[in-house]
């Protein structure tokens, strides 16, 4: 039996949406991806950021934490893998064309496998899934509990997370020109870049 109460619940899915929507790797990747490729095409990239970071909570509630706080070089692994595949991204989101088509561009959007591996790798997302889990898991807790949380981050995440994909395409109506479309697409690569600074920093 769960031990969340109905104010527990809300309090924890209003952490869940303002921690969803605020900037990050994520939300700056699939701003990009709704302008370069579209709502449609950029679906599976949402997806993917959803169920995979609901997932890596639920992995994370279950225990895999402790062992990341027991095994230092995991963590290091782990914080310079992330900082050299945000770099990769951002340089792919840099480079990803200079013009809109109905159809196609240099490149393609992140698979629904890629978005979700990315999670583990993305460092607003481990904060994210620690503080949560830190704040909000009741004590004791069960699998149930763990399970409530990733699956409510999921739901939550999808509109959330769509509204960047979708004021992205919005910005198609500006981007009239392959000299404007560099300057989004160099300036969101830049910002990306930025997000690793903390990353390799702390």
């Amino acid at each position: 039996m769960h031990h969340f109460s109905v104010e527990h619940l809300l309090a924890f899915i209003m952490f869940a949406v303002v921690s969803s929507v605020t900037p990050g790797p994520n939300n700056i990747m699939i701003m990009s991806s709704g302008l370069n490729y579209g709502p449609k095409r950029s679906l599976p990239h949402l997806f993917g950021i959803c169920l995979g970071f609901g997932f890596m909570v639920f992995a994370t509630g279950i225990g895999l934490h402790s062992l990341f706080l027991q095994s230092p070089w995991m963590q290091m692994v782990l914080k310079y893998v992330g900082a050299a595949y945000l770099f990769w991204l951002a340089l792919r989101i840099g480079m990803s064309g200079n013009q809109l088509t109905a159809t196609s561009l240099q490149g393609r959007p992140l698979t629904f496998l890629e978005a979700a591996i990315f999670q583990w790798i993305n460092p607003k997302a481990w904060v994210i899934a620690l503080g949560a889990l830190t704040a909000f898991l009741p004590t004791p807790s069960a699998v149930v509990d763990v399970a409530i949380l990733a699956g409510v981050y999921s739901l939550v995440g999808l509109p959330c997370v769509a509204v960047w994909g979708l004021f992205g395409f919005a910005l198609r109506k500006l981007m009239d020109s392959p000299a404007k479309l560099r300057i989004f697409n160099w300036t969101t690569a830049i910002l990306l870049m930025a997000s690793i600074y903390p990353m390799v920093a702390g």
